[in-house]
């Protein structure tokens, strides 16, 4: 379908200027919000919407639910400003119908003083409220009786030189080219899944007919995001994973390692390594992610597969995400692999010309066995002989390019990522899907659990007392709060304000402060003060969620623990416990709210990372837990794989069903998917296939 706009003809694919109305200015406007083309209107989803269906007479206020906005025809009887200064000042209508009268309250909105006329009839939409026997309307939405639309309204995020009436028009023109809109799904995958058509979607994602079709039509956007997500990790899966021919690392360095520890492997080691070893040994590249909590013995796993590598007569790469924590890795594995006749060396950026020539000098010519760095190792300059096993730590610290590049060093090496922080299963699936899932669900025994213990405000000055405690018996503390600097919008402690008062109340303990504003040379500094003992008490943001192993810090206190996940509160908690000592986490309270008291509960029971990241997903719901998304791929607009993971398992399943049946979409009837698989995972450079 084609619409004309004079002598012009408008397809999807046209430039916004085509359409009526958009000039330079207003193309430049939609330009930023990432619209392009007519067609990038169809895929711009609403942010809400507004039911104009549900009007009310003002007398009908008190049987409106809370919450709910409604749509009131009045007239305007008086005007005037209240509290405030220019034009953030109140503004106060006095507004009748024949039913009764209303105030209409507006916020910092004197700038509409002039837009409403004594005697004027206009219809309002917003929130209503009864107070003291008076009807009230806050801050509602409003235009002239008579210009007033209907139905259910959408509202698009707007900037500025494009109004919400603008956009509504714009987008209504999309809407009417919808019908040409290639199908993209498969036909069977529709038919199987009763998902409604493209076209219908996206007319009841922009405008509604009723509340069964904008369901049907939202639905069908959720699949389709999350199909989209699942092909695409699964087409790279094959390039880039199990259908990617590999090295055969086959050699005893793994097994010569683990029986040179002292200690046996725990049963979940034991398991993930043998997954590990024969992912090596075959003739497929591995693409594994190794999850496990801190202290279950991750490293160790990557040790022996780096020996592996190296027996086999390939080098090794470990990649850190701070330059800290790739030197304490490379302390500890040059340490253990210096007595096993393997050479390691260092890369990071900060590093000294002569040092950084010398080491890569080692691996290009092969002297060197393991490269340990940051970001640097996978930088032009860096060149490896044999190049044949790629780990990475903190793997949603990386983004699937940043890996991509790395594998690039070598002729496709295997790859091992690990993380410590604990995602469901379910959930790993959607954000993981081209990598083999392996959990160190288990930790070694003999390891003293760590304390942790709720207080409150009341209770708090004895959560300080411990950890003042801990720290004169000669023991390090974090103490972590969840804002950078004092505010007066929003209540809570911050670093800042801790770190002051600390520091006066406590003025001989030796106190360093630290939090994601500061530049990188002295959170390094402040971080290797606080390792080498120099730090007695840490206060900090969760910037050192991820951080260094400091075996002598025995406390962290959370300050505010209501406004933090459990999942990162788990994490935040495993920067203790390292050493021999006991060890304590302390949950400080501020408000004690039901979930927060909950989520304090279940941390105080429960150690087990895996169960804890269930109970997270289970309370937090949709939107919070894409602090474990890789860094990289598109953003999900709609489909949430917290609040939507009975889909996410569904949309994975047929998009599995496709790649068996056509593993590279060349028959016909996916000519389209391919093609938009390609536009929206490899033109954008999100992901590389």
């Amino acid at each position: 379908m084609t619409v004309k706009n004079k002598e012009t003809t408008i397809e999807l694919g046209s430039p916004v200027s085509y359409l009526k109305g958009v000039g330079p200015k207003k193309a430049e406007a939609l330009q930023r919000l990432g619209i392009e083309t007519v067609g990038d209107f169809l895929d711009y989803y609403p942010r809400g919407y507004e039911d104009y269906r549900n009007r009310r007479t003002i007398c009908q206020f008190g049987d409106v639910p809370a919450g709910m906005k409604v749509m009131v025809k009045a007239k305007v009887l008086s005007k005037f400003l209240g509290h405030g200064f220019g034009m953030k000042r109140t503004l106060r209508l006095m507004a009748e119908d024949s039913t009764g009268r209303m105030e209409v309250l507006f916020f910092n909105a004197g700038f509409l003083m002039s837009q409403f006329q004594a005697g004027g009839e206009y219809c309002f939409y917003g929130q209503v409220k009864e107070e003291n026997g008076k009807k009230i309307m806050l801050h509602p939405s409003f235009t002239p009786a008579g210009e007033e639309e209907t139905g259910i309204v959408p509202l698009y995020r707007v900037t500025k030189g494009v109004s919400q009436k603008e956009m509504r028009k714009y987008a209504a023109m999309a809407v009417e080219l919808a019908a040409a809109a290639e199908e993209t799904l498969p036909a069977q995958v529709i038919k199987d899944e009763n998902l409604c058509g493209l076209a219908y979607a996206y007319e009841n994602l922009h405008f509604p007919k009723d509340d069964n079709s904008y369901g049907f039509a939202r639905y069908r956007a959720i699949f389709e995001e999350f199909f989209d997500l699942r092909m695409a990790l699964m087409l790279s899966k094959d390039r880039f994973g199990q259908g990617r021919a590999g090295n055969s690392l086959r050699g005893n360095g793994g097994q010569r390692f683990i029986e040179s520890l002292p200690y046996s492997f725990t049963g979940a080691q034991a398991k993930v390594w043998k997954e590990v070893l024969a992912d090596m040994e075959s003739d497929h590249a591995m693409n594994r992610l190794v999850q496990g909590d801190v202290g279950s013995g991750k490293t160790a796993i990557a040790q022996a597969a780096l020996c592996q590598a190296v027996s086999a007569g390939f080098q090794g790469a470990f990649m850190a995400p701070t330059e800290i924590l790739a030197a304490q890795h490379y302390e500890t594995l040059n340490a253990d692999f210096e007595k096993l006749g393997i050479k390691t060396v260092l890369l990071t950026g900060s590093m000294g010309a002569k040092e950084k020539k010398a080491a890569l000098a080692a691996l290009a010519d092969g002297s060197a066995d393991i490269a340990v760095g940051t970001h640097a190792v996978i930088s032009e300059a860096v060149e490896f002989a044999r190049l044949g096993l790629v780990i990475t730590d903190e793997q949603h610290r990386f983004g699937v390019n940043q890996r991509k590049m790395l594998t690039g060093k070598g002729d496709n090496p295997d790859v091992m990522v690990m993380t410590a922080t604990p995602i469901p299963r379910t959930l790993a699936v959607v954000l993981y899907g081209d990598l083999d899932v392996s959990m160190i669900d288990e930790l070694p025994p003999g390891r003293r659990p760590i304390v942790t213990k709720q207080y409150d405000s009341s209770s708090r000055h004895q959560a300080y007392k411990l950890l003042l405690d801990e720290v004169k018996a000669g023991h390090q503390a974090y103490v972590v709060a969840p804002f950078i600097e004092d505010s007066e919008e929003i209540e809570g402690y911050s670093a800042e304000g801790l770190y002051e008062d600390f520091t006066k109340k406590h003025p001989n303990v030796s106190c360093a402060l630290l939090h994601g504003a500061m530049k990188q040379n002295e959170k390094d500094r402040v971080m290797t003060a606080f390792y080498n003992g120099e730090v007695s008490v840490l206060i900090s943001t969760v910037v050192i969620e991820v951080g260094i192993n400091v075996p002598n810090a025995s406390v962290m206190l959370i300050e505010n623990s209501e406004r933090f996940g459990l999942a990162q509160m788990h994490q935040l908690r495993g920067r203790v416990g390292r050493g021999s000592a006991q060890s304590y986490c302390l949950l400080a309270l501020g408000e004690k709210s039901e979930v927060a008291a909950q989520r304090a509960d279940i941390l105080c029971e429960s150690s087990d990372g895996f169960y804890i990241a269930e109970k997270d997903l289970e309370i937090r719901g949709p939107g919070e837990l894409f602090g474990f998304r890789q860094h990289g791929l598109p953003q999900l607009r709609l489909a949430d794989p917290a609040k939507h993971m009975k889909v996410a398992e569904k949309a994975g399943n047929a998009a599995a069903s496709v790649i068996k049946n056509d593993p590279l979409l060349e028959n016909p009837e996916n000519k389209a998917l391919a093609s938009r698989i390609n536009e929206k995972f490899v033109n954008s450079q999100s992901l590389v296939l």
